[in-house]
């Protein structure tokens, strides 16, 4: 494990430019968690954001980082890298806050669920082109908004709506 002392130098400031710190929260996270867990043969484990923070403490992690490392514990990166599956996670609204626990478990490795949550084209025929894959996906917008128009009652009615001035009545309507 590297140590949080890892700096660019950036010619417009004076102060080095703290880089990389996500990276090194995902790296540790993996090393002591996720390897941890897949070792014992577990289905599924849990992070606590604080357990993170005071390891790092040694390590060096400034202090004031627990938004990022929050951020990096819940982030699509270190999900799909790991082949997780982030079941839920604890803690304040905010989700922001060194109480939050992040609770995943693991992907059986090539499922359908995994190749999709790493490419979007896994879930695409292999003989269809671009252009059908296109006109498929805009097809079912459409029957999206077709929905949607018929519940406002059809195209003129939700143009008639969109175009209301209902809430500048309303407003002099209060005054």
């Amino acid at each position: 494990m590297e140590d949080f002392t890892y700096y660019r130098p950036n010619p417009r400031r004076e102060k080095p430019v703290n880089l990389g710190i996500s990276d090194l929260i995902r790296s540790w996270a993996k090393e002591k968690h996720v390897e941890a867990a897949r070792s014992s043969g577990l289905a599924g484990f849990s992070i606590a954001v604080r357990d993170i923070l005071n390891e790092l403490k040694d390590k060096g992690l400034p202090p004031g980082h627990t938004p990022q490392v929050c951020n990096a514990l819940r982030s699509s990166k270190f999900v799909r890298e790991n082949g997780l599956a982030i079941v839920s996670v604890d803690g304040p609204p905010s989700l922001q806050s060194p109480t939050v626990v992040v609770h995943y478990r693991f992907l059986e490795s090539g499922t359908a669920e995994q190749k999709s949550s790493a490419d979007p084209e896994a879930t695409r025929p292999a003989s269809e082109t671009p252009e059908e894959w296109a006109y498929r996906l805009t097809e079912k917008l459409r029957g999206l908004f077709k929905e949607e128009l018929a519940e406002f009652g059809g195209a003129e009615a939700f143009m008639r709506w969109v175009r209301s001035d209902d809430s500048e009545k309303n407003d002099e309507a209060a005054a």
